[in-house]
């Protein structure tokens, strides 16, 4: 993967950071060998993270959107209460396969129920209010994806977005997906109903707070 910072500052931070489970260390591993594309697996600094965001806010209804071979979605579902549940969107069916091994040998896995389908189409299907929402899937919709769950969200929820720095294309925009994903930050930095605070946690999370 590309680093925004300094390797060796990246390095440092991920060894400094507390490891994930020895099975999440394993689906690392099993991902890396087995699947295509696995640098869209999360990794240590940002899956601590949502683990430790969920372990501090106790969300009981959580959004996934962009699932892959199912490490944030562990992560985030290692912090949260035992009654907890997470809907995933995601629509490669291997990745699903791969994930619900994995799931299945958790002892958080009782909390993901997977969906498979295209995200935007899964969440109109949705009746629930949510706590938590992670956002890392088809960059194109992030704008959609967003609106949609902070619609859902009940005041004082949080939502997690991530890759939006984007390798720092969101600097000199100059794609389609660049100009979606700056939008995307203006758009929440802007709004009065939402408070937020942008992590330069590898690709970039933006963390939001549903205010009203």
């Amino acid at each position: 993967m590309e680093f925004l910072v300094n390797e060796a500052v990246e390095d440092y931070a991920f060894q400094s950071t507390t490891p994930e489970p020895e099975l999440l260390q394993e689906l690392i591993d099993e991902t890396n060998k087995n699947m295509g594309w696995p640098q869209k697996l999360s990794g240590r600094l940002v899956g601590r993270t949502l683990k430790f965001l969920a372990q501090l806010h106790q969300p009981k209804n959580v959004l996934e959107i962009g699932m892959f071979t199912g490490y944030s979605a562990l992560s985030i579902a290692e912090g949260m209460p035992d009654d907890g549940k997470i809907i995933c969107c995601e629509t490669n069916p291997r990745a699903i396969e791969f994930a619900q091994t994995f799931f299945d040998r958790s002892p958080h896995g009782h909390k993901i129920e997977v969906i498979f389908g295209k995200a935007i189409e899964t969440i109109e299907t949705l009746d629930m209010e949510l706590d938590f929402t992670f956002i890392d899937a088809d960059k194109r919709n992030y704008l959609n994806y967003y609106r949609k769950a902070l619609e859902m969200t009940r005041p004082g929820g949080l939502l997690v977005v991530d890759n939006m720095l984007w390798s720092g294309k969101v600097l000199q925009p100059e794609s389609d997906i660049d100009d979606v994903l700056v939008d995307l930050n203006k758009e929440i930095a802007a709004d009065p109903n939402v408070e937020n605070i942008f992590l330069t946690v590898r690709d970039g999370m933006n963390v939001v707070r549903k205010i009203r």
